[in-house]
């Protein structure tokens, strides 16, 4: 995530536990701006017409009509590419989760929570799936900071409810959102509502829906 501006964080209290804020971006000279636009553009229409899995660095430099050297001075790599494209969609997500209204943002049980976070991730899934995907061409999708963001807010609302062992069920209760998952049921025929409402009945039966937290 480093090249999108995720390296430096902000921290945000929710309850008693800090969930990182991705921190603004700095700003950048003109030029600079209209390389990245350049960029990322073409990789965009790169990735979703071949797989990221397909695409070179060079295939994205002659794409956007730009050197080399200015691609890899800004992105060390396809997958830096695909996570920056994701950055807005991935920002307006942890908005909702940390100041939006429940049940994705807080005061909502946090069996509802997870629902809710399930859905709005499968909706994103349901957009930018191949950027999912490209974001982890080369590197495991652990080691991406918003896994980190993803994986403190499932912790929190497992510590919610209750749960003896959060730390335990924190990787089993994001694996349904692996981006490889979500494409093989999409072409088993499952419909985004379907996949939504199955993860809902998950999140429930395992954190419940009790009365929403105090405070």
């Amino acid at each position: 995530m480093m090249p999108t501006g995720r390296g430096d964080r902000l921290f945000r209290t929710v309850g008693k536990v800090d969930l990182p804020r991705a921190d603004e971006p700095p700003r950048e000279r003109a030029d600079a701006a209209r390389n990245r636009r350049r960029i990322l553009r073409a990789a965009e229409r790169l990735y979703a017409e071949r797989g990221a899995a397909h695409v070179t660095m060079n295939d994205i430099a002659v794409e956007a009509g730009v050197g080399r050297g200015t691609l890899y001075r800004r992105y060390p790599d396809r997958a830096a590419i695909a996570l920056a494209l994701l950055d807005d969609h991935e920002r307006v997500l942890q908005r909702g989760i940390l100041e939006g209204p429940p049940p994705l943002g807080p005061g909502a049980p946090p069996g509802e929570r997870l629902a809710a976070f399930y859905e709005a991730m499968t909706r994103l899934l349901d957009a930018h799936a191949h950027l999912a995907l490209g974001a982890e061409v080369g590197r495991s999708r652990f080691e991406t900071g918003v896994y980190g963001l993803w994986r403190t807010h499932v912790r929190m609302l497992a510590v919610e409810a209750g749960l003896a062992d959060p730390d335990a069920l924190v990787e089993p209760l994001l694996a349904p959102l692996a981006p490889e998952v979500f494409v093989r049921q999409r072409e088993l025929g499952l419909s985004v509502e379907r996949i939504a409402e199955a993860l809902g009945v998950l999140a429930r039966a395992v954190l419940g829906n009790g009365p929403a937290p105090a405070g």
